[in-house]
């Protein structure tokens, strides 16, 4: 009895080791099992959840408008400094008008610069300019209607490629008639829309700037000017009455030739008054 319980103690002890490395396998496994099932749900959550949304910089869209005015003592240089500051900034001069008044010459140029050097090229216009009798600078921004319109102009497109898909479809003529007319509203409208945006774009890339010089004139040759210019308005208002006469000469001569009449007819009548006075 006694070698009996030896043998079963001798048999006890390997199978209590492969027990416990069976068990502590087993528990490493459902580890493992749970640590993979925790990366994957967690990767799920990862794929999942939506992505950050990236604000996308707005481009501000500002129109620049500018009008200034001062005096110069030259108007010559003052016109080549104005050349060179168009000529260095790319800009361009939209429209130009030269005045003589009795006081004063003045010139007046309004150029379109880029917007990004519209301050730049005030700066350079006014170098030496002691004292502006005008300046006034405004800016308007634009960009929420910019952007109003270009949300605009994609729907309009849409809508216009749909009435061009019905119309690849469309087999009565009714439908077709009336499709073209909904289409032809809807290119009306994009066009009109293109035409708003253009302008705005053009606005606000190129800025607008007025100027406008001038020189005083000295009263006496203000005086001198003054007398020139009634002699000049004295003759072309002679030589418009010649004309006008010259235009209405039958008219003229039918009263020269009426009052030629009358007038005789009178000479008759006070002589034939006096032939009956005296006979009388």
């Amino acid at each position: 009895m006694k070698k009996k319980t030896q043998v079963i103690d001798h048999l006890a002890h390997p199978l209590l080791i492969i027990f416990s490395f069976l068990l502590f396998a087993c528990h490493n496994g459902i580890d493992q099992q749970h640590a993979i099932g925790s990366a994957a749900t967690a990767e799920a959550i990862a794929l999942n959840e939506p992505e950050p949304i990236q604000t996308i910089p707005l481009e501000r869209r500002l129109i620049k408008e500018g009008t200034i005015s001062f005096e110069t003592n030259d108007l010559s240089e003052t016109a080549k400094l104005i050349g060179q500051a168009i000529k260095k900034y790319n800009a361009y001069i939209a429209s130009e008008t030269e005045n003589n008044y009795s006081e004063s010459l003045n010139r007046t140029i309004v150029v379109r610069v880029n917007a990004k050097q519209f301050d730049a090229f005030i700066g350079d216009v006014a170098k030496g300019v002691n004292h502006f009798e005008t300046k006034n600078i405004q800016v308007k921004d634009v960009t929420e209607e910019f952007v109003d319109i270009q949300a605009r102009l994609k729907t309009k497109k849409e809508l216009e490629q749909r009435y061009r898909t019905l119309l690849q479809r469309a087999a009565k003529v009714t439908e077709i008639l009336e499709i073209e007319k909904q289409l032809a509203e809807v290119r009306a409208e994009i066009e009109s829309v293109e035409g708003r945006l253009r302008y705005l774009a053009n606005q606000s890339t190129y800025s607008t700037l007025s100027i406008t010089y001038y020189k005083a004139v000295p009263k006496q040759i203000a005086f001198g000017q003054k007398f020139k210019q009634g002699l000049s308005n004295g003759w072309q208002n002679f030589v418009w009455f010649t004309v006008g006469l010259i235009n209405i000469w039958p008219f003229l001569l039918l009263m020269v030739i009426a009052m030629f009449f009358a007038r005789r007819w009178w000479r008759k009548r006070k002589t034939r008054q006096r032939m009956d006075a005296s006979t009388n």
